[in-house]
């Protein structure tokens, strides 16, 4: 498969996806990679670390997470995509559940969604991420954590 300028083969290789964490309430990193500059700085340390996917999450997933309305992802995300692309030519992944985000996002110079609802949290989703002909991850997500049966 093509993703921007490089070939994955994903039956017989690994590949590397670095994550970015453009929020301030992250689980994770805490608002590490919030500010322009350092959110570049850290993508050009994972490349040289072996990765070869970029993925950006601009609205924290964590138990109790505010959730963002697609113009403040936009905000976040947006500034951050352009100093990548003007840097790196890897491709990137945007973590949303949100159509209008990923539109916006692809025309910038996202190459991959990656949807921690499993394109079930926005009904225009799955037809967005068909009419624009980008690779999709789908992620397992729910209102809360009581599983009777996983799978």
């Amino acid at each position: 498969m093509l993703i921007r300028n490089k070939e994955f083969d994903f039956k017989n290789d690994a590949y590397i996806m670095g994550i970015l964490n453009v929020t301030p309430d992250s689980f994770s990193d805490g608002g590490k990679w919030n500010d322009v500059d350092r959110a570049v700085k850290h993508v050009e340390d994972m490349i040289n670390e072996g990765a070869s996917i970029i993925d950006i999450g601009a609205e924290s997933t964590r138990p109790g997470f505010t959730p963002l309305s697609s113009e403040e992802e936009l905000e976040r995300v947006i500034p951050i995509i352009r100093k990548i692309r003007e840097n790196f030519d890897i491709p990137i992944s945007l973590d949303t559940y949100k159509a209008n985000t990923l539109r916006e996002v692809v025309k910038e110079g996202a190459d991959i969604l990656n949807d921690v609802w499993g394109l079930k949290s926005d009904p225009e989703m799955a037809k967005t991420a068909k009419d624009l002909d980008i690779p999709v991850i789908l992620m397992h997500n729910k209102d809360n954590n009581n599983y009777n049966d996983l799978m």
